[in-house]
């Protein structure tokens, strides 16, 4: 089983792909993780990861200036069904606009948008960093184990607010909820980054390589 990381140069390969090699180690699958930019690749993995850091548009421009990137990963995910994970920017991409200084389409995978955090203690900073609670809506097998009181590991000023509270598969609260992650289907996504988050990154990551949707 391949899982592809997307390198469209926004993301933390190096440690997303430490993380996916550890996790898929430990749990004995003996998946073969690559990090890629090639559309051949990407559209046949078995796994797709979409990490992502930094601002929106920057991201979505970059995905979109690899020459077949973009259609790779929708022929993956979208045409073939394969398991994807985005990470960060990564999940928020799958909005349908990016509203970060300016509005940018994103894939559009999951209706909403990516908005500024307004939290409702003036004593909170932005960009929100650090160990936050994770608290899931409901079961989903990603976030098998990962209980309320599971913390994990965010840097972001913005988030994900989908359309629909169906597609929002956890929440952690930063002076008001915030989404944590978002999954339907063969999609799922975290705006807190698991390569970062430990034991419980390590977890989810493991969950995901196991997951079949």
């Amino acid at each position: 089983m391949v899982t592809a990381i997307i390198d469209y140069g926004s993301g933390n390969l190096r440690s997303a792909a430490k993380a996916f090699e550890r996790a898929a180690l430990e749990t004995g699958r003996g998946d073969t993780i690559v990090v890629t930019s090639e559309p051949e690749t990407v559209a046949t993995a078995d796994r797709v990861v979409l990490p992502g850091v930094g601002a929106f548009a920057d991201c979505r421009r970059g995905l979109a200036g690899v020459p077949g990137l973009e259609t790779a990963l929708i022929e993956a995910v979208i045409g073939r069904g394969r398991p994807f994970f985005g990470i960060c920017v990564g999940m928020q991409l799958m909005a349908s606009y990016g509203r970060e200084f300016e509005a940018v389409a994103g894939l559009d995978w999951i209706a909403g948008d990516v908005v500024a955090i307004e939290p409702r203690g003036l004593t909170l900073k932005i960009p929100h960093m650090g160990w936050n609670e994770l608290l899931p809506c409901g079961d989903h097998p990603v976030l098998t184990d990962l209980t309320p009181g599971t913390h994990v590991y965010f840097v972001h000023s913005y988030y994900l607010r989908p359309a629909d509270a169906a597609d929002v598969a956890a929440h952690t609260d930063y002076g008001g909820l915030l989404t944590a992650a978002v999954a339907r289907d063969n999609l799922f996504g975290t705006q807190f980054h698991p390569e970062k988050s430990q034991a419980a990154g390590l977890r989810l990551i493991a969950n995901f390589l196991q997951w079949r949707p």
